[in-house]
């Protein structure tokens, strides 16, 4: 149905190498760095190349991630954010420093409120610094969901309008 209504490509890159740089320290969440990461270059590469075989409308590139797809979502949406029209971050990380680089990317974030392996003030403070920065973010919390919080921001009502009116 949302594909009659919305014919697009869906391009579902994954990684096992973080999708921003990161620091690994033994028992702690990774540390996010500044700079590309290698996932996340990976992806943006798949996504250049598709766009130069296929009919893909350039002002329509949208990216969404969860967990470690979330931080990706954050990363390379500062990484390059006149690729993308929109980003649907869920639980992610983000490398505070890096979020002016995307105050003009319009976005909707996602978090569970008893997330065990993100906690949502992860979120919070990304967006409080967003805001600070000048963006206009939007943001759903859910009680009592935890970190698969994606079964309910992927089918969150307005979520594909939403991101259908997106464009640069």
């Amino acid at each position: 149905e949302n594909q009659e209504r919305h014919p697009c490509f869906v391009v579902a890159p994954q990684s096992d190498v973080n999708w921003p740089a990161v620091r690994l320290v033994e028992g702690r969440l990774p540390e996010i760095l500044p700079g590309p990461g290698r996932g996340g270059r990976l992806a943006i590469e798949i996504v250049e190349s598709l766009v130069a075989e296929l009919p893909i409308d350039r002002a329509r590139i949208y990216v969404t991630g969860h967990s470690m797809g979330g931080a990706g979502t954050w990363h390379v949406l500062a990484q390059r954010p006149d690729l993308f029209a929109a980003g649907v971050p869920v639980c992610g990380r983000a490398d505070l420093s890096t979020l002016p680089a995307l105050r003009g990317v319009p976005v909707w974030n996602f978090h569970g409120m008893t997330d065990e392996i993100e906690p949502v003030e992860t979120s919070r403070r990304i967006l409080a610094a967003l805001r600070k920065s000048g963006g206009r973010p939007l943001h759903t919390e859910y009680p009592d969901v935890g970190h698969n919080v994606f079964m309910w921001a992927y089918t969150e009502p307005a979520l594909v309008e939403w991101l259908f009116a997106q464009h640069r």
